[in-house]
């Protein structure tokens, strides 16, 4: 696998009648397609595409393991993006169209109770049956169907965000794919790589530049008719404190002296829920780091490597990010004053390496309304109890960043390629 997710890149959202969506580290732009039948193939075949690139270093028993209730089996990811696509849209939209296997319904729906029974999410990988090669085979029927579908419609128009969220959709479980397989690999004695030639993506030098002030009234969310999420929406206006933003992602050397300071031993520093998930899980570093000889390692998709003191941090939860904040005599910066900045181009590396978390709760915004039926349990009933991150990580899939996404996990969270940048309000 490339340095960063090197997917082909193409924008999903430049369909005929839609214009790019702002924000830096998105993809560029593809020249326009006169024919949107054309369009959308492509699109389809590239996305999919990318997902079984990814999922080629893995041996069919890879495929299948879970190591922990919050990651899922490859396999299982690999069957539920096409599940998605057969019950949202060609069970709606394709005449006559015939399932794969009817109870593949019930093993691959993940969350969605309007759409039926679901097989427990703890226990995924316990789906031993459908094999890997069967999963193949149910993706190219899958496969086929949607492209016939596309190409003999007489209502593109009425399919076209169907296919659109379902693309971003396993865009998202593309990432998940690579994050969850390097759980799973953190757990085995030998180490294994995903693909030994994987290296950091390059980014600016911490403490390179001085800190980025924004204040004022501001506009954030999506306002524009390329895609987004609904979580995006309503783009509405947002008045900032003064207040500076770090340029650069806090670093592994950076946070070597936290630990080195005590930080993960001095309760004064962590929220109470947070001191107690270091105390019940024993956290003493970020995760996937261990010490060897003295020397400290970090399980990567390429395998165990020794910490780069300049390389960001990643693995980290919410709660070790607000208390490295507050030993650094600083704060997280919230998610609207990270979209300001990062719409103005005042951050370094805002995507493609690591999330960033936010000190902002996940909740909806003002005016937010979800759409009827199934599809509207996407988001919005998530909207509690979680944090919001910004930007994108090495993982994410070309195309899939903007300005306006928000990402959103548990505090605890730790497997995701989760970082952090400073802010700090004037006196």
């Amino acid at each position: 696998m490339p340095r960063s997710s090197a997917s082909r890149r193409i924008r999903l959202s430049e369909s005929e009648g839609s214009v790019p969506d702002s924000g830096g580290g998105a993809a560029p732009a593809t020249e326009a397609v006169p024919d949107p039948r054309h369009f959308w193939r492509e699109a389809f075949r590239t996305v999919r595409g990318e997902t079984e690139r990814r999922v080629a270093p893995l041996s069919a028993e890879d495929q299948v393991v879970q190591s922990m209730p919050d990651a899922s089996p490859a396999k299982w990811h690999r069957a539920h993006v096409t599940w998605f696509f057969e019950e949202f849209l060609l069970r709606r939209f394709a005449p006559g169209y015939k399932p794969f296997d009817d109870r593949f319904a019930y093993l691959f729906n993940s969350y969605y109770v309007s759409a039926g029974p679901r097989h427990a999410r703890p226990q995924r990988g316990m789906i031993t049956r459908p094999g890997a090669a069967e999963v193949t085979a149910y993706r190219a029927h899958i496969d086929g169907a949607v492209m016939a579908l596309i190409e003999s419609t007489n209502d593109l128009a009425a399919l076209a965000p169907i296919v659109e969220i379902g693309l971003h959709h396993e865009q998202q479980h593309q990432e998940l794919l690579l994050t969850d397989i390097l759980h799973a690999f953190s757990l085995n004695a030998t180490h294994p790589a995903y693909d030994p030639r994987w290296r950091w993506p390059n980014g600016a030098k911490a403490g390179t530049a001085a800190s980025v002030p924004v204040a004022g009234i501001h506009r954030i969310g999506h306002d524009g008719d390329g895609f987004c999420f609904d979580n995006e929406r309503p783009a509405h206006e947002v008045l900032l404190a003064p207040v500076r933003l770090s340029r650069t992602l806090v670093s592994n050397g950076e946070w070597l002296e936290f630990m080195a300071d005590g930080g993960y031993a001095t309760p004064t520093l962590w929220l109470s829920d947070g001191f107690a998930a270091v105390e019940a899980q024993g956290w003493s570093a970020p995760g996937y780091w261990r010490q060897i000889d003295g020397e400290w390692f970090s399980m990567t998709l390429g395998g165990l490597r020794r910490v780069d003191p300049a390389a960001p941090v990643c693995h980290v939860s919410y709660y070790e990010a607000d208390a490295f904040a507050r030993w650094a005599g600083k704060h997280l910066p919230s998610e609207a004053e990270w979209e300001v900045a990062a719409r103005a181009g005042a951050l370094a590396d805002a995507f493609g390496i690591v999330w960033q978390w936010t000190r902002s709760a996940y909740s909806p915004y003002p005016g937010y309304s979800v759409c009827e039926g199934a599809l509207g349990e996407y988001n919005g009933k998530f909207m509690v109890n979680q944090m919001v991150l910004r930007g994108s990580s090495l993982a994410t899939p070309a195309g899939h960043s903007r300005a306006s996404y928000r990402n959103f996990f548990y505090p605890t969270a730790r497997w995701q390629f989760s970082g952090l940048r400073l802010a700090q309000f004037d006196d």
